[in-house]
């Protein structure tokens, strides 16, 4: 949008320069436009004959070639709008030093791009935008807030044309900014009639928005891969405008559809048969083959050096291809492109990157699905996107996110529906990791009275939620509870799920892990021994779940009293989950993280310090500051830091770590309660043992309430309590001998 516009300051700024001794202004969109416009400047210059437009147009090409000793003319010929570089075939104007030419088109084929510099005609930039609309709205008497004009401006992706004809239609609808951009929100209406009509588009216009991009769509449409660039456009409109991974446009349902689509073209019938949709498949270079013939109708942007956002298409564009279809063409194309998304997304997330592009698409995907992704059920790409979240560390937005799916699905599907359990499991879950634990407990134990009315005792999804409630129980203090509890549900799911069930395997996994929080640290290394052994013959050496039993394998053995033992082991689960995983994965990082930690508590203090401070610049990279992973490297950094000796450097790290715990986790969850554990201590350390009282005898009333009495962290607070008010005591006692002597 605004190539013409440009152009035309180009040819103006030299015809006033007197640059120039003659300037041919020709729309090139057809052949026949070409040759006429051609042939009028050789009938004027040159006297050719108009009967003969296809001689004169020859004479005028030949006549811009100098000839002789004499000055040469001084030309510029403009080609406006060419639509097909094949139309321009032994039209094109000779390259000389005498004369210039000036192409605008919306191809990207070698044959236009090939012929000189190119110039790419983007979108406004935001100042840009801001000023544009306030200039144009002043010149018809409107003021609108900045505010407001930049947020219509972003609504409108910058682009020229239509930020033109939105000006327009706010002054003739007598809008003000707030409610246009509420009505262009509304997905019900369609971009057509948020726009001028035809007849009343500003500046000469020709063409609403809203239409301006089906001539090339129907020329894609014309071009090898021929009939793939419609729908693969179509697909591509329910995704993000800011990048589409190029896994997910070549991904199986995405070809599929694509070869469904050919195969339909081809055959006049309503259904085709299997052997014409095999004759029809479409390959993954026909795929990749079709986004570029969108990028040469500038439809797309197709960049595959950035394969995470290899196709990105502008958000109206996207919008008028949606306004064409039919609810059913639109609930088909959502169920495509999240079949194609959960298809493309890898069960490890090693590039968060990549991870970060499939939820932004989900995300996209999901704004204009209505209902499609409901129906029959809840598709599985609306709980990979919030997993994906909670797995990357962002747990506070994953149980938004599970909150917001779990009132969808209860509206779209009722309360009792299967997926109206699942994501309420979810939603317990990641309340839980985001510090409320005594809550993810309260609401696992309400999910599992709803579903022993509806399922069956020995129903997965029953022995799945005492699975879960056991585990929160653990984590408000009754460790002995969740022993007990997960020792019950394993006889049951032996029983309904036999013993190699993955399910089986994760409740012995916890059994295990609840038998140490219960200070039989041995009992617990043999248990996740005995487990290991049978994930190594199930599951594999490389399986996720066999690596943290590995990992947690060696953690007991470390509590059991051999340090050494934990730190040869450390070493080890973190080169077979940097071959695994990869070095960015949070399974890696904490691996790395419990290499530190086992490091420092076999002597080596020091060390311990540099390898967190290394983790926590690769955390700061690749999780970012407020991560709960990235607070705790701190914590850990710190608490070494004062190990070595610098205590009060490390109790000036926890107190900043602790103001960003109470800003990101908020004041009452475990990993905040700690950090002032942490603080008092290095207080005390420093010498103001009164003052470590003090703290730890507020932090043990907040952990009394929001942990409980049993929690090894309040018990831990309690010891610390004695200490210090031990300390205090011995301090006033030496202060009284050390009085004067009266």
């Amino acid at each position: 949008m605004g190539k013409t516009q440009l152009a035309a300051d180009y040819a103006n700024a030299f015809w006033e320069n007197r640059a120039l001794d003659v300037l041919v202004w020709i729309t090139a969109s057809t052949r026949s436009a070409a040759v006429t416009g051609y042939a009028q400047a050789g009938v004027e210059l040159l006297c050719a004959d108009p009967a003969d437009p296809e001689h004169a147009a020859k004479q005028f090409l030949a006549w811009l070639t100098p000839k002789g000793a004499a000055r040469p003319c001084r030309w510029l010929v403009v080609l406006d709008d060419v639509a097909d570089p094949a139309d321009l075939h032994e039209l094109w104007p000779p390259t000389v030093p005498n004369g210039h030419t000036v192409i605008t088109s919306r191809r990207r084929d070698a044959a236009v791009t090939g012929r000189g510099r190119q110039v790419e005609v983007g979108v406004f930039t935001e100042t840009e935008a801001l000023a544009y609309l306030t200039d144009t709205l002043a010149v018809r008497g409107r003021t609108e807030p900045s505010d407001q004009l930049v947020a219509l401006a972003r609504d409108l992706g910058y682009l020229p044309l239509a930020l033109s004809q939105a000006s327009a239609y706010l002054t003739d609808a007598g809008l003000d900014c707030a409610t246009y951009r509420r009505e262009l929100a509304d997905r019900a209406r369609a971009l057509a009639d948020l726009l001028p009509e035809p007849g009343a588009l500003p500046d000469d216009q020709p063409t609403p928005v809203a239409a301006a991009w089906s001539l090339s769509i129907d020329r894609a449409q014309s071009l090898r891969p021929a009939g793939l660039a419609r729908p693969m456009l179509q697909l591509a409109a329910m995704l993000d405008p800011n990048g589409i991974p190029a896994s997910v446009l070549t991904s199986l349902p995405v070809l599929n559809h694509l070869t469904a689509c050919r195969a339909r073209a081809d055959t006049p019938r309503t259904t085709t048969t299997q052997q014409e949709l095999s004759q029809a498949q479409v390959t993954v270079e026909e795929a990749e083959r079709t986004l570029r013939v969108l990028h040469r109708l500038s439809l797309a942007d197709h960049t595959p050096g950035t394969p995470h956002q290899a196709a990105r298409v502008h958000q109206l564009i996207q919008r008028a291809v949606r306004d064409q279809l039919s609810a059913n063409g639109l609930g088909e194309l959502v169920r495509i492109a999240a079949d194609a998304l959960t298809c493309a997304w890898p069960a490890l997330e090693r590039d968060t990157s990549y991870a970060q592009a499939l939820r932004a698409n989900a995300a996209a995907l999901t704004g204009h699905a209505g209902d499609a992704l409901y129906q029959p059920d809840a598709h599985r790409v609306l709980y990979r996107a919030g997993t994906s979240l909670g797995q990357t560390g962002q747990v506070t937005a994953a149980r938004d996110y599970y909150q917001h799916l779990s009132e969808t699905i209860r509206h779209y599907l009722g309360s009792d529906h299967p997926d109206a359990h699942r994501s309420r499991s979810h939603l317990a879950w990641w309340r839980g990791e985001a510090g409320d634990a005594a809550g993810a407990a309260e609401a696992f134990a309400e999910l599992l009275q709803d579903q022993l009315r509806v399922l069956e005792p020995d129903h997965p999804d029953t022995l799945r939620t005492r699975h879960n409630l056991a585990e929160w129980r653990g984590e408000v203090g009754d460790a002995a509870g969740a022993a007990q509890a997960f020792a019950e549900l394993l006889q049951d799911q032996m029983r309904a799920l036999g013993p190699d069930h993955p399910d089986t395997f994760t409740t012995r996994h916890n059994l295990a892990w609840w038998r140490g929080r219960m200070c039989d640290a041995a009992g617990a290394a043999e248990a996740f021994a005995g487990l290991l052994q049978d994930q190594l013959r199930v599951l594999g050496p490389d399986h996720p779940h066999t690596l943290r039993t590995r990992n947690n394998l060696a953690w007991w053995q470390g509590e059991v009293g051999d340090a050494a033992g934990a730190v040869a082991e450390f070493a080890g689960i973190l080169q077979d989950r940097l071959r695994v995983l990869g070095p960015w994965h949070p399974d890696t990082l904490r691996t790395r993280h419990n290499l530190a930690w086992w490091r420092g508590r076999v002597g080596d203090a020091s060390g311990a310090a540099a390898e967190f401070a290394d983790i926590l610049q690769d955390r700061l990279r690749v999780l970012g500051a407020d991560h709960p992973d990235t607070l705790r490297t701190r914590g850990h950094l710190a608490w070494w830091r004062g190990e070595m000796g610098d205590v009060v450097g490390a109790a000036s790290a926890t107190a900043g770590l602790l103001e960003d715990q109470f800003r990101v986790l908020g004041p009452d969850h475990p990993h905040t309660l700690r950090t002032r554990g942490q603080l008092a201590w290095w207080r005390g350390e420093m010498g103001d043992v009164v003052g470590a009282a003090s703290a730890t005898a507020e932090l043990l009333q907040d952990q009394l309430r929001v942990l409980g009495p049993d929690h090894a962290d309040t018990l831990t607070t309690m010891q610390n309590l004695t200490r210090w008010h031990g300390e205090a005591a011995d301090a006033a006692i030496g202060d009284q001998l050390r009085g004067p002597v009266r």
